[in-house]
């Protein structure tokens, strides 16, 4: 059982923006925040070295990786923000069993293409935590943060876990600006509606594990990076069927708000590799603006093709505001009717 958070350590393992200068506003807002809730913050080695070096360099965010690990004073790892290659971090981490050998019992919290990050702690047992991310939330330009991110984010470093989801009541659409006049606006809050069952029982249970389904697409489908499913497949990231029994499927949509027709094809990918039959139930997050919604919630129910199997639309999860905290590898009731997930620890 983790304890309070101290001490957390920020990495960038997927894109540089942390270290632009074009942002370092938002990274003092994030800074001062963070150091206001009493935590000591620091960033990682190259975590701030840029956008150019960061893509350059993947055996350096790998370096920076193990190294927060290994350190036995760090309590939390924080990604800054996502991106769409941290893949390329895989032959640094397990050719020669240093990701293993490097594992402690330590938060990991991050989202988007960090997906892939998760993917490679589950190998190697670690449990993590899904839903935020430094720039994403802790930097958000609003007068604070918002306040439903801010209650798990709060619940993660005071407890070290999360015990219970319910939905927000609001969410947000997109910030269309990241300049510095941006700082101090609230973006305007729309009425949310809560989980929605699209089919299957009101209840189910099971250890949550997944991410974007973006990042998952990517997985199997070489378009944007023809070496990621070649390099996917030699290190068995996708967990097996097996492996997979009895858990839920998290899946949540980027703001590249993919069309339908990639969303049927990312779904199709994951069936192909027998997952759908090995599930208890499966979440689906609430799209960034709602995009494609309804389409998502037919093709959900379509391509799954399981009308028995659960499927909970709607979760306040991933890249739609505001966002909660899902931890990995915990045993989790989720409950429709009760509009609430609870965690066993």
């Amino acid at each position: 059982m983790r304890t309070m958070i101290k001490n957390v350590a920020i990495v960038s393992l997927s894109c540089g923006i942390a270290g632009e200068p074009f942002v370092q506003f938002e990274v003092e807002i994030g800074l001062r925040r963070l150091k206001e809730y009493g935590l000591n913050v620091r960033f990682m080695p190259h975590a701030l070295k840029g956008m150019e070096y960061i893509r350059d360099h993947p055996e350096k965010r790998a370096e920076d990786l193990l190294a927060a690990l290994r350190d036995p004073e760090t309590d939390m790892i924080l990604c800054a923000i996502g991106g769409d290659d941290t893949y390329r971090l895989l032959p640094y981490l397990f050719d020669h069993n240093e990701l293993a050998e490097a594992v402690a019992d330590k938060a990991f919290l991050g989202f988007s293409d960090t997906t892939i990050n998760h993917l490679m702690l589950h190998k190697v047992g670690l449990r993590t935590f899904y839903g935020q991310a430094f720039l994403s939330d802790i930097c958000e330009l609003g007068p604070e943060m918002h306040p439903y991110t801010r209650r798990y984010f709060e619940e993660l470093i005071t407890t070290g876990g999360i015990r219970e989801i319910t939905p927000s009541d609001v969410w947000y659409g997109e910030r269309e600006s990241f300049a510095l006049d941006q700082v101090g606006r609230q973006l305007p809050a729309r009425p949310d509606h809560g989980f929605e069952l699209l089919q299957g029982p009101p209840a189910f249970s099971g250890k949550i594990l997944g991410g974007c389904i973006d990042s998952m697409y990517d997985m199997f489908n070489g378009d944007r990076y023809a070496d990621m499913p070649v390099l996917c497949r030699r290190y068995r990231l996708f967990p097996d069927a097996e492996d997979w029994k009895g858990r839920i499927l998290l899946l949540e949509s980027s703001e590249e708000k993919p069309t339908p027709e990639i969303y049927r094809r990312a779904l199709e990918y994951l069936g192909d590799t027998g997952v759908f039959d090995a599930v208890s139930g499966v979440l689906a997050g609430k799209p960034m603006d709602e995009t494609y919604a309804d389409e998502y919630r037919q093709l959900l129910k379509k391509v799954i093709g399981k009308p028995d199997l659960p499927i909970i639309f709607n979760v306040n999860i991933g890249h739609a505001m505001p966002r909660c905290i899902i931890p990995f590898g915990v045993d989790a009731v989720v409950d429709a009717e009760k509009q609430v997930i609870r965690f066993a620890e």
